[in-house]
């Protein structure tokens, strides 16, 4: 007898990530390290490939499997790059970027204050997702984000031209 459901399971969010990746299995033991993920689940499919798991990042659960032949999902290798990040609010960003760094990923944007609000930076996985890390510092009026956006721009172009 079926039971009655919630339309959205326990633990989750209203999106879930679903990371293609080319070793899950190596991939699940980094996010450990990296972001103190923890398993929740993992279903092993053909060959020992991770069909499916799922792991929790502070109050958000992914999920991560396999890149398989012929699924028409590739992982960042295969496609030679990624479209999207993934962003992980944090308490103390500072404190939660080095072990990321230490687990081997690369940074990509060093920690810093940002414009918006947030201190704020990036790293590459080895597995060719990229992540934000963030601490959300100050909240600021649209008007100030706007103010700062203009001068970072105009940063970045001076930047640009003096290369």
């Amino acid at each position: 007898m079926a039971r009655a459901a919630s339309p959205i399971p326990k633990g989750f969010h209203t999106v879930t990530p679903h990371l293609v990746l080319r070793d899950a299995a190596k991939a699940i033991d980094f996010y450990k390290k990296a972001f103190r993920a923890e398993e929740i689940s993992r279903m092993t499919g053909p060959g020992g490939k991770i069909g499916h798991a799922e792991l929790k990042i502070g109050d958000s659960i992914i999920f991560l499997a396999d890149e398989f032949p012929g699924s028409g999902c590739k992982s960042p290798q295969a496609l030679g790059g990624t479209t999207c990040t993934l962003n992980l609010y944090v308490e103390d960003v500072d404190s939660a970027f080095q072990p990321a760094v230490n687990a081997v990923a690369k940074t990509t944007m060093p920690l810093a204050d940002m414009f918006w609000g947030d201190r704020y930076g990036m790293v590459a996985d080895p597995f060719g997702h990229v992540w934000g890390l963030a601490t959300h510092k100050q909240d600021l009026t649209s008007q100030e984000i706007e103010e700062g956006a203009k001068a970072f721009w105009a940063s970045m172009q001076n930047q640009a031209n003096s290369a």
